[in-house]
């Protein structure tokens, strides 16, 4: 509350001036607060209108005072601010706006899947609360399951606009995987697939991806799922220089065809600077190109690589499972990694149909959402698979 700060003093200096508030300084220079006048914004599109660069070099205030749980500051030619001090305190302690968006990640293993949240699709469609819930999963555990799809196109258009608009990719704005005659791509085969993230070749990685299942009538082809934040977070436990390592070499990837030959250079974890965590990651073995560092590096960057490959593929972190038709697969790209198991040529369809929508469009929708739709502190219980489901896909007890 505003009664709470108790300012014995406001000191003009020549740069800024401080307050001292509660036995604490509070410092804030003179063109921030002028920058920041709630005039200076224009109050429909909450654009800055004020330009900061006409003011002179010496700029400062004829007089500041504290008056209600505000303080006034007077500047030259009868120009008045006042900014409220539960603002300018949020600010002088790192609060900044907030951000509903930044939210700890929970790890996940191989068990997973009993657990993975699900919707269905008909409820996310009509529902924004159901939206900024299945968004609020996203973010904290980077994959959720959409079931009751229909068989269209614009089944899997609609479902990616309640988070923003479709981003097109090398592959345009959706690619669809079967197995394909000239194949450009080892998705567009039968054989295996191993755990990668997408297109890591592209100088900004796809974020949100989409992959629905159209039909699955072929043997084999069980998808694989992991939590890559999980394996980075026990790579720099147990492995603190390989962590260091792959959080600061830029790995060369790179995506060539006959008529595209895109390239890239990516960290293979990276960090959040918002909290420290682990962010995103980037791992395609298929996609990456001859590593350029001096021979002398590779002693140290090649057994750091191996070992992260080879804890992705630990069976306690791999959750397996078929996706079936009518379900869509909604996951992380820059968090979780995927794959599939081999499946038998011939033996039926498997057709699935993919596209992505940048992260920074699920923050975006979940700040709107999930300010206009809060929820209560307590967590959200999402509906789990009784055992007779688990054993529909191989997985009950």
């Amino acid at each position: 509350m505003l009664e709470n700060y108790r300012v014995l003093n406001v000191v003009l200096q020549e740069n800024g001036l401080e307050l001292f508030v509660q036995g604490e300084v509070a410092y804030f220079n003179y063109f921030w607060l002028r920058d920041n006048c709630e005039t200076s914004w224009e109050s429909s599109t909450k654009e800055r209108t004020f330009d900061i660069l006409g003011e002179p070099d010496d700029l400062s205030p004829q007089s500041a005072h504290i008056e209600g749980g505000f303080l006034e500051v007077s500047w030259s030619e009868d120009k008045q601010s006042r900014y409220a001090l539960q603002w300018l305190m949020r600010w002088h302690q790192g609060e900044n706006h907030g951000d509903l968006a930044v939210r700890s990640r929970k790890p996940w293993h191989g068990n997973h899947y009993a657990n993975m949240a699900r919707f269905d699709y008909t409820e996310v469609m009509g529902a924004p609360n159901r939206v900024a819930d299945w968004a609020e999963v996203l973010l904290d555990e980077g994959i959720a399951l959409i079931q009751g799809m229909p068989n269209s196109d614009h089944a899997l258009q609609s479902l990616c606009e309640q988070f923003g608009a479709v981003r097109p990719s090398f592959s345009g704005y959706v690619f669809d995987v079967f197995s394909k005659a000239q194949p450009e791509n080892l998705a567009y085969t039968s054989k295996a697939l191993e755990l990668h993230t997408d297109l890591p070749a592209e100088e900004l990685a796809p974020g949100i991806q989409f992959l629905h299942c159209r039909v699955n009538d072929a043997q084999g082809g069980q998808s694989l799922f992991v939590d890559a934040n999980a394996v980075a977070n026990a790579l720099q436990k147990n492995h603190p220089e390989y962590f260091r390592i792959l959080t600061e070499y830029e790995v060369p990837f790179r995506y060539t065809t006959n008529h595209q030959d895109v390239r890239s250079k990516q960290r293979i974890i990276e960090l959040d600077p918002n909290n420290g965590e682990v962010s995103g990651v980037n791992f395609s073995q298929h996609l990456a190109d001859i590593f350029d560092f001096p021979q002398r590096d590779m002693d140290r960057f090649y057994p750091a690589f191996r070992k992260f490959g080879q804890m992705l593929q630990d069976p306690s972190y791999l959750m397996t499972f078929r996706l079936n038709a009518g379900e869509c697969i909604v996951f992380d790209n820059q968090r979780i990694a995927h794959g599939r198991t081999s499946y038998i040529e011939g033996s039926g369809v498997r057709h699935l149909r993919g596209c992505y929508v940048e992260r920074g469009e699920l923050r975006s929708t979940y700040r709107v959402l999930r300010a206009q739709h809060p929820v209560a502190t307590d967590p959200v219980a999402w509906p789990q698979m009784d055992d007779s489901a688990l054993a529909e896909v191989g997985l009950g007890g």
